[in-house]
């Protein structure tokens, strides 16, 4: 309370002793106060302080926390004037207790309720929030039922007493005004003005009665008037009743003629539906073929498939095969033809060796003389020939060294070629894996089951459904199809990684359905299906806290979302899903696997594939499985099918760009050969050049001895030279020819090994190769069978379209008129129930349908006449009288209901407010002010 005279200044509050209790007040560029924070005990506050250092400040701002308005507690005209000076805007915080049975939306709020006012130079807002600080609400609805539930009203001078009223008070001295201020206090004032507003409510709904019973009075009049017309048209009435009566009757005269001819067409038509079992026996026999055909064309066809592509790669490795075998083949016969032309080459100088042995014998024997001229002559000629001879020699020597160079080219870009050719074929089955992938992907966009199963879990799914009475409960299945991904596609490959396995299975209740579905699975020739016996029954597992991973990295439960209970229950009880950690990348898992000695962590599982998991103080660590399936469980395949054409398309341009450099190997393999051609030609050339050389000197040589016997120890020793010479080139030659042989061995080695391989590989292939033929013939026999029972099937259908179903439809059209026409007539009859006939109306009387037609014109056109005089029918004035009698009726009623509401109301507030002014007046005569003391 703040003292009136200011000789001291403090303030007591006191707040609630249980829920509603204010325990803190924070105050933020509050009037005087910049940053003000009280911690209030449970009991009674006291705050003092000196005149003006703000304690009535702290008053205000309860008031304005409670929503209080700024002229409401007199210490400003708007709500900004609140704000410091300089400052942009004000916050006023109350936090309550909300504990014990009185607490405020406990379940919401916890334990504390913090009321935050917040205002600024041109707005102010509320804001409810939490124990922990979290927003809760902001409108003002929810904090007048706050107020409300805690009796808080700021107000109220008992709750909240201000300087101005305390002052107030405390200095009149007029004990009327003391009552008024006790009168106020007490909320009997507020009742006291509730009570009168309850009756000016009452004295202006009776009014409102009044005017509403007032419109009732020309409805009323309204219906007298009808009430008249309706007496005039009730002739009028009588003619239309016998009207409607002939009209009865001629209708079923006609019903009576068109009976004799239903009875004859309806047994026209039992004659005709009796021919429609036995073509639809038929039928379903053909339809029953055609499906078990396409069944086994489907399976077939599967089959064939595979057998094609593995008959494919048969048939390309023989076509590699054999062109490795055409390589190596033509490379023995090179190496066979370089040996033999070696063999010659050697036999010739052996030859030349046996000439020239013969020559130095003929010299030795031969005793001629020649003159110095001529010696000087040839002496110069076979000087000139031996020049010749070494041009020769040193040309052959870099033609078989070119020779030579050449050949191995031609061999190093044969491997290439083979090189070049696998890579292109593992870039063609790369391509046809992509392919594939892709199919089966919008396949799963069509249906997004075939990704946990294919074509077989379909087939499963509809055997399941014919069936599913046979089960004590449905089987749940595949698993995959009842998770979603709860953050979008970032986890999918981390969680398929996790349980990919589990994704296909199947859940039933017990062992009696796991074994039907085991049966219904061989008969959709779904083999090795996983079958999961699981409590359907059982709730959701609720997992404590302190069982899960201590980490911030998501598991594999926390990111899968399922409507399914027992799908989730079999992921944490099969596959411990709660303990599996998603992680970014491999550093991350192995320092939460292994480094970080998290508790309850079961496995990591990495988006790039990686499995890590510890038992004891062994440490693992799993590579990625390139042949996981990935992207089931996303989202959306569109982008899986983007990114998988982008690879085809990037494979596709890389075979393309190996089939480029293959055609350039393979022109520059022909341009090698070509010069490995021409390059032997030489050789060729080069050693007739040289042999035509040797033959020319050894008959220089040979003519010089037989001229010339002055120096034949020099022709001899020239000779023994030469010979020594050749038999030099002799073991060159000979060398060179065991490096050939051991080339040639190779290569036939190379060449028998291949052919061997060959022949293996198309021993190895002839089975599949005639397996395929065997699968493909058994596919075109069914694919005619299914023709056949297509076209018979559908012969069948036409004979039963045209033959029988035609002719049944006219028959039974021809009935359809008849009924129509009964029915018809019978509606003119207003026949109610089967059991009326003629005979309920009197019967005709011998009256034919034409007589009873031209008796019912006359009546018509007598009612014409007769109702020509008004516009309306009297079936419409006797509804509408009805429909005004009721509304009257309703109306009164209604009024009747409020007058007596009215009337109880009114008795009640008698009581309530003659109870009020005895109890008003009994505290004026017992009050008394001056006993109080202030």
């Amino acid at each position: 309370m703040g003292d009136a005279t200011g000789f001291s200044d403090f303030h007591h509050i006191r707040p609630r002793s249980g829920a509603g209790t204010i325990t803190r007040i924070r105050l933020e560029n509050f009037m005087c106060h910049s940053n003000l924070q009280i911690e209030l005990c449970p009991w009674v506050n006291f705050v003092t302080g000196q005149n003006g250092s703000g304690k009535s400040a702290i008053l205000t701002a309860l008031c304005i926390a409670f929503g209080s308005r700024a002229k409401g507690t007199q210490r400003a005209a708007t709500l900004k004037d609140f704000i410091k000076t300089g400052c942009s805007y004000t916050v006023v915080e109350v936090e309550l207790k909300n504990q014990g049975d009185e607490a405020f939306k406990h379940e919401i709020y916890g334990d504390a309720i913090i009321i935050e006012r917040r205002i600024n130079q041109s707005t102010s807002s509320t804001i409810l929030k939490d124990f922990q600080g979290k927003k809760v609400a902001s409108r003002k609805d929810e904090l007048r039922e706050l107020i409300e539930h805690f009796n808080i009203d700021v107000e109220n001078p008992c709750v909240i007493m201000s300087q101005d009223k305390s002052r107030e008070f405390l200095h009149s001295g007029n004990d009327k005004d003391k009552f008024k201020f006790f009168f106020k206090a007490t909320l009997l004032q507020q009742v006291n003005d509730l009570l009168q507003s309850i009756y000016e409510q009452l004295q202006s709904t009776n009014a409102l009665v009044d005017e509403l019973e007032a419109t009732i009075k020309p409805i009323e009049k309204e219906l007298v008037e009808l009430q008249i017309q309706i007496k005039n048209m009730e002739h009028i009435e009588e003619i239309s009743l016998k009207v409607q009566q002939l009209k009865k009757m001629l209708a079923w005269s006609w019903v009576y003629s068109v009976d004799r001819q239903i009875e004859d067409q309806t047994a026209l038509i039992e004659d005709l539906k009796t021919r429609i079992p036995i073509c639809q026996k038929k039928i379903d026999a053909k339809i029953k073929s055609i499906e078990s055909l396409r069944n086994e064309f489907t399976e077939s066809k599967a089959k064939t498939v595979v057998m094609m592509q593995k008959t494919s790669e048969v048939r390309r490795k023989q076509d590699e095969s054999q062109h490795l075998i055409s390589l190596a083949t033509k490379r023995v016969l090179e190496l066979k033809d370089e040996h033999r032309r070696a063999i010659n080459s050697i036999q010739k100088m052996q030859k030349d060796i046996r000439s020239l042995e013969q020559e130095v014998q003929d010299i030795q024997d031969q005793q001629f003389k020649t003159t110095q001229a001529e010696e000087s002559e040839i002496e110069a000629k076979l000087k000139e020939l031996e020049c010749m001879i070494d041009a020769a020699e040193a040309k052959l020597s870099r033609s078989k060294k070119d020779e030579s160079q050449l050949s191995e080219s031609v061999f190093m870009q044969v491997a290439k070629m083979n090189e070049i050719t696998e890579e292109i074929a593992s870039f063609e089955k790369k391509e046809h894996e992509m392919r594939t992938t892709i199919r089966q992907l919008r396949q799963h966009k069509t249906n997004k089951v075939t990704a946990f199963g294919g074509e077989r879990v379909i087939q499963l799914l509809q055997i399941i459904e014919r069936h599913h009475q046979r089960f004590n409960k449905p089987p749940i299945g595949p698993i995959g199809s009842h998770l979603t991904l709860d953050n979008g596609d970032r986890w999918a490959p981390a969680v398929e990684n996790a349980i990919g396995r589990l994704l296909n299975a199947f859940i039933v209740t017990n062992h009696s359905d796991s074994l039907l579905l085991r049966s219904y699975a061989r008969e959709a020739r779904y083999h090795n299906l996983q079958i999961i016996i699981y409590d359907f029954s059982r709730s959701r597992l609720v997992i404590p806290s302190n069982m899960l991973p201590q980490t911030n990295n998501p598991t594999t439960l926390s990111v899968l979302h399922s409507k399914n209970d027992t799908v989730l229950n079999v992921l944490v009880d099969m596959g411990g899903a709660e303990r599996q950690v998603l992680v970014e990348n491999y550093d991350a898992g192995s320092a939460v696997a292994f480094d970080k000695n998290i508790l309850n962590v079961k496995e990591v599982y990495t988006l790039d594939g990686y499995k890590m998991f510890s038992r004891g103080s062994v440490q693992t660590v799993l590579p990625p499985n390139r042949r996981n399936r990935t992207g089931r469980l996303c989202s959306s395949y569109d982008d899986q099918i983007k990114d998988l054409e982008q690879d085809a398309s990037n494979v596709r341009m890389k075979a393309e760009e190996c089939r480029k450099r293959k055609r350039d190997i393979e022109a520059n393999h022909q341009h090698l050969q070509h010069n490995l051609k021409k390059e032997k030609e030489t050789c060729s050339s080069t050693e007739r050049e040289l042999a035509s050389y040797k033959l020319a000197r050894r008959d220089l040589k040979k003519s010089y001895a037989a001229e010339s016997s002055l120096a034949p120890l020099s022709n001899v020793d020239e000779l023994l030279e030469e010979i020594s010479k050749l038999q030099g080139q002799i073991q060159e030659m000979e060398t060179s020819l065991g490096m050939l042989q051991n080339k040639k061995d190779e290569a036939e080695a190379k060449a028998s090994d291949l052919k061997l391989s060959f022949e293996n590989l198309c021993e190895s292939g002839k089975e599949e190769i005639d397996a395929f033929k065997e699968a493909e013939a058994k596919l075109t026999k069914i694919e005619n069978d299914l023709q056949s029972a297509e076209r018979d099937k559908a012969h069948y259908e036409e004979v039963m379209a045209t033959k029988v179903v035609a002719v049944i439809k006219a028959a039974e059209a021809h009935y359809q008129e008849l009924e129509g026409n009964r029915k018809e007539n019978c509606r003119k009859a207003s026949i109610i129930c089967p059991e009326c006939d003629i005979e309920a109306l009197g019967g005709c009387d011998g009256r034919t349908p034409e007589q009873l037609s031209a008796q019912l014109n006359r009546l018509n056109q007598r009612l014409q006449q007769e109702s020509q005089q008004y516009s309306d029918s009297i079936d419409d004035l006797r509804m509408l009288y009805e429909k005004k009698q009721r509304k009257i009726l309703k109306k009164q009623q209604t009024y009747r209901g409020f007058r007596e509401k009215l009337e109880a109301c009114k008795k009640a507030l008698d009581l309530r407010w003659n109870k009020f002014q005895r109890n008003s007046d009994l505290l004026k005569r017992q009050l008394t002010w001056k006993s109080f003391s202030f």
